[in-house]
């Protein structure tokens, strides 16, 4: 709430006038139950599937989300099956990025709920970016597969909602939007050439979006691969949301090739940021989580390697599964 006083000061030649403004800020929406489950990823105990992808089931404060859809069509509806989760009780869907081992799995996962229940899966968050034409060929042949997705998925009765900006999608549950790019991390590997309203450039992957979580305990930042870098993604989720410290950070950050300065500055940051809880998942790397883990001064229970099953839940912390333990 805003109250305003009005002050006046009278000279013998002019009335001045002043505003002075008190404010009483309300306490911020804030997430108190929050459960994240790793549906996609390389690591597997053997009853589920692994694959080079990502995806995530997020559960705020009944609320449920699915943060990417995995490579393959149907890896992430096996797991889901084998791991019990009902995905015809989601109804929103948030593709991180243009990949196709992060939206590979949408159209058949879109497919598996329609039939029961025509609201589940049918609304598809993404950022400004994300159907732009691109091409790794000097022909110039889009190669895009987002935008017969987009076909398709509407054709279903789907819909994308596009952001271009930051966007509260529940009390709490925040959508960054494309990401600044404040700091010159280049956490993407290929050569692809992508077509925007300004022209053609380096496809730098311009739509890369995190799901953030407010809660008490600090933010809970879900990422697919973090392309626009996860130093980026942490500072942008600090400034929009709250200056607060990274309860968890889970998913991938694309940092499996890094080199050493990489990890070196990454992990200074990281550990400014206050990170707690550390689920590395697909493109981040194997090394680089135990790396993660010694430079932040976490143990095992706090820094773990992603798996099919794992999860991460408020208060509870960190569930590493069996293969990862």
């Amino acid at each position: 709430m805003l109250r305003r006083l009005r002050v006046y000061i009278l000279t013998p030649f002019l009335a001045v006038w002043a505003l002075a403004a008190e404010t009483a800020d309300a306490p911020s929406a804030r997430v108190h139950a929050l459960k994240v489950t790793i549906l996609s990823t390389m690591l597997a105990d053997g009853r589920t599937l692994g694959e080079w992808g990502f995806a995530s089931l997020v559960e705020a404060d009944g609320h449920r989300i699915l943060f990417d859809t995995g490579a393959h069509p149907d890896v992430v509806l096996k797991n889901a099956q084998t791991l019990r989760i009902d995905l015809s009780r989601v109804p929103d869907v948030v593709l991180s990025h243009s990949h196709s081992d992060h939206v590979g799995g949408l159209l058949t996962l879109r497919d598996s709920v329609t039939t029961n229940t025509a609201a589940a899966l049918a609304r598809a968050h993404v950022a400004e970016g994300i159907f732009y034409p691109r091409s790794s060929t000097p022909s110039g042949t889009n190669e895009n597969s987002m935008q017969l997705i987009r076909t398709q998925y509407e054709r279903s009765g789907g819909k994308f909602v596009v952001y271009e900006h930051p966007k509260e999608l529940f009390p709490g549950v925040w959508l960054t939007g494309p990401v600044p790019r404040k700091y010159p991390e280049r956490n993407w590997s290929g050569s692809t050439q992508i077509t925007t309203p300004a022209g053609v450039a380096e496809d730098t992957l311009p739509e890369d979006m995190a799901l953030v979580c407010d809660t008490d305990a600090g933010l809970v930042v879900i990422t697919g691969c973090g392309h626009a870098g996860v130093i980026n993604i942490l500072d942008y989720a600090r400034s929009m949301v709250r200056p607060a410290r990274v309860h968890a950070l889970i998913g991938g950050i694309h940092l499996f090739a890094a080199k050493e300065e990489t990890l070196n500055w990454t992990a200074e940051k990281l550990r400014e940021f206050g990170v707690e809880n550390f689920l590395g998942a697909h493109c981040t790397g194997l090394e680089t989580v135990y790396r993660f883990r010694r430079d932040l001064g976490l143990d095992r229970a706090h820094a773990v390697v992603g798996a099919v099953g794992a999860g991460f839940e408020l208060g509870t912390g960190i569930d590493p599964g069996v293969i990862a333990k």
